[in-house]
């Protein structure tokens, strides 16, 4: 969930290797290295804390067929759901664009290339949301207490040997892989290809995804640390579009997914492959206000 973000990567068989030695991508080349990571880390800390975030997660009302009452902000109006059409019944109460709802409007959800309409009541928003053949509305109150509580982030400390030169071997054509969410939903996602590299002399293998509209791969994975050190379902990780064949894993920039700090998102899952038998200690560890 990267833009947002989530949603959505993917890991692992390892075997040994024949004659290479661990992989480290040449972080000593980078004599700035361990400043960037913390740069990284302020602008993750950031992005929790902005207007939109997943700290500012109140809400998820799934919808029946027909009409269905707006539970939040309670008492606001109606939205409609007729066979994959959302329509908001006029509300003097809510305001799109910074306008009152005055007639009926159809929502975009958030599969729009151009993005869900925006629907916003005193501090709080909704827009509609698409997984699979279900809609939902998602709600946001930039006063949520999650947001005012948050407890900060914790990392393991910064490790060049979890930044890894991977090898990108594609699939011709791409796979199409079942992917599932915390809630159960199965989606079918583009896995484009394998990142191979090597940890203490093992090759391991992830097989990432490309989220709609995205270049970037994004892995989502676990390890042997899920459920200890770091949040039992699952972390996140982009890497950039191979050149060349090759590209850069950062296990010192994975992260928790929403579902850490909200019960209202839609987390996807690791499939079977991207589940790491080893430990990676690097990256988010278990947020200390989490939501289990």
């Amino acid at each position: 969930m990267k833009r947002m973000f989530v949603l959505a990567l993917l890991v692992v068989a390892c075997q040994p290797m024949e004659k290479k030695a661990p992989a480290a991508a040449a972080s000593n080349d980078n004599p700035n290295y361990q400043q960037d990571i913390m740069k990284w880390r302020e602008h993750r800390r950031t992005r929790l804390l902005a207007d939109d975030s997943w700290l500012t997660l109140v809400g998820l009302q799934w919808l029946n067929e027909g009409a269905n009452k707006i539970e939040k902000p309670a008492d606001t109006g109606t939205v409609t759901l007729d066979h994959g059409v959302v329509t908001l019944a006029p509300s003097p109460k809510l305001m799109i664009d910074g306008k009152p709802v005055a007639q009926p409007v159809v929502l975009a959800n958030d599969t729009d290339p151009k993005g869900p309409t925006m629907v916003q009541s005193g501090t709080t928003k909704f827009n509609l949301i698409k997984r699979n053949d279900k809609y939902g509305l998602r709600v946001r109150d930039t006063d949520a207490q999650t947001r005012r509580d948050f407890k900060g982030l914790d990392y393991f400390p910064v490790d060049p040997k979890w930044r890894v030169e991977a090898r990108f071997e594609p699939f011709n054509p791409p796979h199409h892989i079942a992917i599932t969410n915390v809630l159960g939903m199965v989606s079918d996602e583009v896995a484009p290809g394998e990142l191979v590299f090597t940890i203490d002399g093992k090759e391991v293998r992830l097989q990432p995804i490309l989220e709609q509209g995205e270049t970037d791969y994004f892995i989502i994975f676990k390890d042997a640390t899920s459920g200890k050190e770091t949040y039992p379902a699952a972390r996140y990780l982009y890497a950039s579009p191979a050149k060349d064949g090759k590209t850069v894993i950062d296990f010192n920039k994975a992260y928790n997914p929403p579902c850490a700090f909200t019960p209202y998102a839609t987390c996807p899952l690791p499939p079977a492959q991207n589940r790491l038998p080893f430990r990676v200690e690097a990256g988010e560890k278990k947020y200390a206000g989490g939501h289990a």
